[in-house]
């Protein structure tokens, strides 16, 4: 069993209570941008004129859920380039509808859509809450962020008594009819449609009128926590890919300077594919990067050799292997928790990574001291995909896909490796500070 160093279980603590504090994509980006500005990150409105300085420290926000933070190096930009870690902000699960309400015989429940592809049985017999931001009509419209944070909904199982077969079968949900969620018991003398409007304006001490609208996130409750005989594994939600964000901001703020400029670029709405004007599909990377390039005095040709010169370390959360699931797994790439970061390859590009940009990786795990993993995905099953194909594509630049090994990815509770994290942590530290970034030649 692997000791646990104080410093490592520190960095895990720390994780933990970010998710705990991040229970939607706008609230982990409010998050973050408090985290940066207790370390001096001064914050940019894309609306205004940038004034830049080497080694000075910056972020901007893009619609409250899309976050890039930087530090310009201390060496030219068109030679040094950037150096980037691209994330997530969002995590599969349930976000609550326009019209939520409805009557169903004696209860009064909540619709959800389904956001990316959770597994949907996982979410049933769990305290749930909401959180997110509702819309108010002010003049000019205001949005806050709203999070109810004690369980106020809830997807009760069916007893075994009425589904027999749900051992041999599994637990199947009906997408429309079955995930409605239940939150009260109806009451005659209060109109169905005004129970939650007036519950949501209660909560905002506003008045109820004054809503417009809500985008909502359905979470579990219960908080991130330490498991195994020496605590050396983490259980949370979202960890996909909150996790990732964790390690890009702190190996960010390790270093007092650098040569290149670095950069991180957590995006909203991977879950979904990119395709929106926050997403890895959008403008948001390129605009900042030309406006870095721009801010600091350098040209288009200059711009281009500054990507040239750049890396993106594209950072999601693996597939770790579970033993008791051996059909699941290429039999040569079971990738295992704690035993470092996984470099993720596939032949059809869902992810990045290629011969020059591997053999660049592990040499920066092997100068962070750091074991790294290799998955590839079984041919018989459909590979996920990352924001590296799409970013690196867009902007011209070499990639690589990495991340910490998972158990249960899209489950509404995940669980990860303490030492992984600060495996990821060291070596994203030792890539911001690597002189330059070798051509391939």
């Amino acid at each position: 069993m692997p000791t646990i160093e104080p410093t490592r279980r520190r960095q895990a603590e720390a994780l933990l209570r970010f998710i705990d504090s991040s229970p939607s994509p706008w609230h982990a980006a409010y998050t973050m941008a408090e985290w940066l500005e207790e370390e001096g990150f001064q914050n940019l409105d894309e609306r205004s004129d940038w004034e830049l300085e080497a080694n000075g420290r910056y972020y901007v926000l893009r619609d409250d859920s899309s976050l890039i933070a930087f530090i310009p190096g201390a060496d030219p930009l068109p030679t040094a380039g950037f150096r980037l870690v691209g994330a997530h902000t969002d995590s599969p699960g349930l976000r609550l509808r326009s019209h939520p309400v409805e009557a169903a015989d004696t209860m009064l429940r909540l619709g959800a859509e389904i956001y990316g592809s959770p597994i949907l049985a996982t979410w049933t017999d769990r305290d749930l809450s909401l959180a997110g931001r509702v819309a108010l009509r002010h003049e000019p419209p205001t949005v806050c962020l709203v999070d109810f944070a004690t369980p106020l909904l809830r997807l009760p199982n069916l007893a075994i008594h009425m589904n027999r077969k749900v051992n041999e079968e599994g637990l199947r949900l009906d997408k429309q009819s079955e995930l409605p969620l239940l939150m009260a018991v109806l009451e005659n003398e209060i109109p169905t449609d005004r129970r939650f409007i007036d519950l949501l304006a209660s909560h905002l001490d506003c008045d109820p009128e004054t809503i417009s609208g809500w985008e909502l996130n359905v979470y579990d409750t219960q908080r991130g926590a330490f498991w195994g005989p020496n605590d050396e594994f983490v259980a949370s939600a979202r960890l996909d890919n909150l996790a990732s964000c964790h390690a890009a901001l702190t190996a960010l703020m390790a270093e007092d300077e650098t040569p290149g400029t670095r950069v991180c670029a957590l995006f909203d709405h991977e879950e979904v594919g990119s395709e929106s004007f926050k997403g890895a599909a959008g403008s948001f990377l390129e605009d900042t990067l030309t406006r870095i390039s721009t801010t600091l005095g350098m040209d288009g040709i200059e711009r281009r050799r500054a990507l040239a010169a750049s890396f993106l370390v594209s950072a999601d959360m693996a597939h770790a292997y579970q033993p008791n699931f051996p059909k699941g797994y290429e039999p040569s790439h079971k990738t295992v928790v704690n035993l470092g970061p996984v470099i993720k390859t596939n032949a059809n590009l869902r992810y990045t990574t290629e011969a020059f940009s591997q053999a660049l990786f592990c040499g920066w795990c092997e100068e962070a001291g750091v074991p790294w993993q290799q998955y590839v995905h079984r041919n018989d099953l459909p590979c996920g995909s990352t924001i590296g194909p799409m970013t690196s594509a867009r902007l011209g630049i070499r990639s690589i896909d990495v991340g910490s090994p998972l158990w249960a990815m899209h489950s509404v509770r995940e669980s990860a490796g303490v030492l992984d994290h600060a495996y990821m942590i060291e070596v994203l530290g030792r890539f911001f500070a690597c002189p330059q970034i070798p051509a391939n030649a």
